[in-house]
């Protein structure tokens, strides 16, 4: 028997063309919602939704088998994540003076709990992208770092118009690039040390959507009057 959500997904992972196109639709959708006035409450709300919808497709996609330790280890970067934000947004320890707005959805302790999930995302597109480079470990290790704060620097720059997070007199910290730079060579240690070597054709077109998507809202919100 064949479930009719297997089918689908079976559908879907034969369509990497139309997955990518549809991707790339579905994000400029979002940029057009966003940067559309009258429109920009509704898909703040959506935000979450967007990072699902990323997620899946990356499960999808994801074309080794999923061993027990492999799971154990995204759970471990989402909840890493997750721990650190919360201990970040409420001691102001880790990455400077800064709170959650609605954004991003549910909250607990001041912490949106999706946000352990833009962690593995972003850990997992990253190391996938710098996977098939000819590189050692090391450089690999440090250039999905680098790739992560690069996004960062980009999305800092409309998070609060997102209604994700606020700065303390709207000005980002250089202690939060450097403590992003830190997490994120862990996390791609982590990745390393136990060996998860992730592949993924999806992983590359999803890190530019969202990076270009950011990066479009900033350019979109400068030039408003």
């Amino acid at each position: 028997m064949v479930f009719p959500g297997c089918a689908a997904i079976n559908w879907l992972k034969a369509k990497p063309r139309v997955t990518r196109t549809s991707l790339i639709v579905f994000y400029l959708v979002g940029w057009l919602g966003m940067a559309i006035p009258a429109f920009t409450p509704l898909f703040i709300h959506l935000t979450p939704f967007a990072l699902l919808v990323s997620f899946f497709i990356l499960a999808v996609y994801h074309e080794k088998p999923l061993r027990l330790q492999t799971v154990i280890i995204f759970l471990v970067i989402y909840g890493s994540g997750y721990l650190i934000e919360m201990i970040g947004v409420n001691t102001h320890l880790i990455f400077g003076h800064y709170e959650y707005g609605q954004g991003l959805g549910f909250k607990l302790w001041n912490t949106p709990v999706i946000i352990g999930l833009n962690w593995l995302l972003l850990t997992y597109t990253s190391s996938a992208m710098v996977e098939k480079l000819p590189l050692p470990s090391w450089v690999q290790i440090l250039l999905a770092s680098l790739l992560m704060v690069v996004y960062d620097m980009v999305m800092e720059q409309v998070a609060p118009l997102m209604d994700m997070w606020y700065w303390l007199n709207s000005t980002i910290p250089v202690q939060n690039y450097l403590a992003w730079w830190i997490i994120a060579t862990i996390f791609q240690i982590l990745l390393r040390v136990f060996r998860l070597k992730i592949t993924n054709p999806m992983a590359l077109t999803i890190f530019l959507c969202q990076f270009f998507f950011f990066l479009l809202l900033f350019i979109t919100f400068q030039l408003r009057p």
